[in-house]
């Protein structure tokens, strides 16, 4: 099978290849336009979302038989056109889903003890301990938004720490067996209930904008907001005015709205709301790294070779 690398992967994913007598086309530097122009000649495609693969691409894909990204979020593929013409769309959401709970973890720890503010003050010669003085997780209510691989790798590690767990997602049953500390719930609980809300949903024409102004509203209570899913589906501006009207004690926020699909090229300065971020000392911000280690890289090429090589065996 001859397959076209869009985009970078762990090396550990073409020694895999070589056990299937896969050929690969390195296309990690080729423009938009050379892919186009050599893409009949591939049964398969690996990307991450350096370009869409949509109904433009599909339609000179004219051999194409499978699509696999190295990632979790599939909304850069049109899932539709491809499943018209017969194209297996797999990804690898297994690979980095403990890399996504651990930064969850630590940015929310960070920011409930004021640690970046603490460690620039100290760093400057202040030294102010009631000012920093910080809150405990334990006996907090975590509401866990999607409990996928990323969000029930999070109630995993959060269990130890003593707090409620609620978890919403409308398109499985929690396992009771499994998740015996979690308390599946809908909307109403979410926002009577919780402290903390941590997002974990894919972008889709229904998650898109979720957490908008109502959404934040809604809280009985101020929160704290996590989103390491995707940049869309929660607004920045209301992030913003829920944290200027005190509805948001804090926020820690690893994708943004603004983010471009690559996720590699974002216009910092121009924009107003982040400019309001940058300098909030209850915000913590990062870029687009949660599931992005070292480790998690490996794993990723691990999981979508195994992905891979099952198809093909299948299918000899």
């Amino acid at each position: 099978m001859n397959l076209l690398l869009i985009d970078t992967i762990h090396p550990h994913f073409f020694e895999r290849m070589k056990e299937v007598d896969v050929h690969i086309t390195d296309g990690t530097s080729f423009s938009e336009a050379e892919i186009f122009s050599i893409i009949p000649s591939f049964e398969a495609i690996v990307i991450r979302s350096r370009i869409p693969i949509n109904q433009k691409l599909l339609s000179a894909a004219t051999n194409l038989r499978l699509i696999a990204r190295a990632g979790a979020g599939m909304e850069n593929i049109d899932l539709i056109a491809a499943k018209k013409r017969n194209i297996l769309c797999i990804n690898a959401p297994e690979g980095n889903s403990n890399a996504v709970a651990e930064h969850v973890l630590a940015m929310l720890l960070a920011l409930l003890n004021n640690i970046p503010r603490a460690d620039a003050e100290v760093r400057n010669n202040i030294w102010h301990r009631e000012a920093n003085r910080g809150f405990e997780l334990q006996g907090k209510t975590i509401a866990i938004i999607g409990f996928g691989n990323t969000g029930s790798a999070l109630a995993r590690k959060l269990q130890s720490f003593e707090v409620n767990l609620l978890a919403l997602d409308k398109y499985l049953k929690i396992d009771k067996s499994i998740y015996p500390y979690v308390t599946q719930v809908d909307w109403p609980d979410v926002f009577s209930h919780a402290d903390i809300v941590s997002f974990h949903l894919p972008l889709t024409d229904e998650t898109t904008c979720l957490a908008d102004d109502s959404f934040f509203h809604s809280f009985r209570k101020p929160i704290w907001f996590i989103n390491t899913s995707r940049g869309k589906v929660a607004s920045t501006s209301a992030i913003v005015k829920a944290l200027k009207s005190k509805k948001l004690l804090g926020a820690c926020l690893d994708v943004f709205d603004f983010e471009d699909s690559s996720f590699e090229q974002v216009n910092l300065t121009s924009n107003a709301d982040f400019n309001y971020l940058r300098q909030s000392k209850n915000v913590i911000l990062t870029p687009h790294i949660a599931g992005w280690t070292h480790e998690s890289n490996y794993k990723i090429a691990s999981v979508l070779s195994d992905k891979i090589i099952q198809w093909l065996r299948s299918n000899s």
